[in-house]
């Protein structure tokens, strides 16, 4: 088998467009994901016996089930009640129920290693309640999980891979194109892997700015993630 890229290549304003629509799914998913994911975890912490039952009955259904066929049900059912959506949409819908469900059991966890007596502490300084919960619970709860939400959120960009399955133009779907109309799938995957690495290693580079600009104790650090 011989190689050739050069045909390949010479499409790259596509995979260009592809890669650009991957990153706008994943950055939606994230941003909307990861506030989702908050409230529910909240939900679940809560006193309030039908809002822990309605977040643990999401988040065992979606992490229970295959992304596909979550990326299906939202496909076909906004199809079956007449909602003709865009497939960039309901990707990006799905994405983001998908990704706050892992974000939801994340963040519950950051929640249950603050200690009581951190609040009681705060509550003693007399700080406002949402001071409290800002710099005394949310913040450092983000912050001791915030490798784990990082990680999520990277496995996230590489799972939008699969809403080509809806026809959505994101980076694999321009690769199936490619390689079906080159002949050349070996070459086009290859390009594809490398496209998909360098993406990871941008978000990652991207949270860790992120993380030293949140967390002052970790700037002080240098270990952002």
């Amino acid at each position: 088998m011989t190689l050739d890229f050069a045909a390949v290549l010479s499409r790259w304003p596509m995979f260009l467009d592809g890669a650009i629509v991957t990153v706008k799914l994943a950055t939606g998913a994230t941003v909307v994901g990861f506030a989702i994911g908050t409230l529910f975890a909240i939900a679940k912490r809560s006193n309030v016996v039908w809002a822990q039952r309605v977040a643990s009955a999401y988040v065992e259904a979606i992490r229970n089930t295959p992304l596909l066929v979550q990326i299906f049900l939202v496909y076909f059912g906004l199809s079956s009640i007449g909602l003709k959506l865009p497939a960039i949409t309901v990707a990006t819908a799905a994405l983001i129920i998908n990704v706050g469900a892992y974000a939801t059991e994340i963040m519950r966890a950051g929640f249950d290693s603050i200690h009581k007596g951190q609040v009681e502490a705060a509550e003693c300084l007399a700080l406002s309640r949402r001071q409290v919960y800002w710099h005394v619970v949310l913040l450092p709860a983000m912050e001791r999980v915030y490798p784990a939400l990082t990680s999520q959120f990277v496995l996230l960009m590489l799972a939008t891979s699969v809403c080509s399955q809806i026809s959505a133009e994101e980076l694999t779907a321009v690769a199936n194109f490619v390689q079906s109309d080159t002949y050349r799938p070996f070459e086009t995957y290859v390009l594809v892997g490398v496209l998909y690495v360098l993406l990871s290693l941008a978000m990652r580079a991207a949270f860790w700015g992120l993380g030293m600009w949140l967390f002052p104790r970790r700037r002080r650090l240098g270990t952002a993630l």
